[in-house]
């Protein structure tokens, strides 16, 4: 469940298509324990035209990958997700406030906001297929702001600017370069 939008009603639904007995208040106390440990960490939803916070679906990281692979079945490996993750950590960890974003239909993968200004992410293993490069730009596009909008990737051939939006690659953005 971690990375996806989520709700306690999501969740307990999900445990209970897989066979087990659970009210969604044990999901929620559940929940809220694994936050409160500092296990998951919430990113609420926002919505970027109308610059507030939405009420619904928010998503959870996990602060230990390891944790999750053990989990989930090796098929079921994600890298998309693991940048994600790491991206959303980095984030947090430079100071920001972390949220998703929503515009219109589609969905910015981070809002980070640090001092009323905001910066618009998208997270993806590799762009260098034109379905994932529309699919990761598209959402950027339909912002209508000035705030800067970053892809970060982790192939180096797609690397640029296009139309406002940066293409950067994740390992030298997560070094500072």
């Amino acid at each position: 469940m971690t990375g996806n939008p989520a709700s306690i009603r999501s969740i307990t639904n999900f445990l209970i298509s897989n066979g087990r007995k659970v009210s969604a208040s044990t999901v929620s106390n559940y929940v809220e324990a694994l936050t409160e440990s500092f296990i998951f960490y919430p990113a609420e939803r926002f919505d970027i035209v109308g610059k507030q916070p939405l009420k619904a679906n928010q998503k959870l990281y996990i602060v230990d990958l390891g944790l999750r692979n053990h989990i989930l079945p090796r098929i079921q490996y994600d890298l998309g997700f693991s940048l994600e993750n790491l991206v959303y950590f980095e984030l947090l960890r430079r100071g920001f406030r972390v949220m998703t974003g929503k515009v219109g239909n589609t969905e910015v993968d981070f809002v980070a906001e640090k001092q009323s200004t905001y910066t618009y992410f998208q997270v993806t293993a590799d762009m260098t297929a034109k379905d994932t490069f529309d699919r990761e730009l598209k959402p950027l596009s339909n912002i209508r702001d000035n705030y800067e909008k970053i892809v970060l990737t982790g192939d180096r051939l797609t690397i640029g600017n296009y139309n406002g939006i940066q293409v950067r690659n994740l390992s030298d953005w997560l070094l500072g370069k």
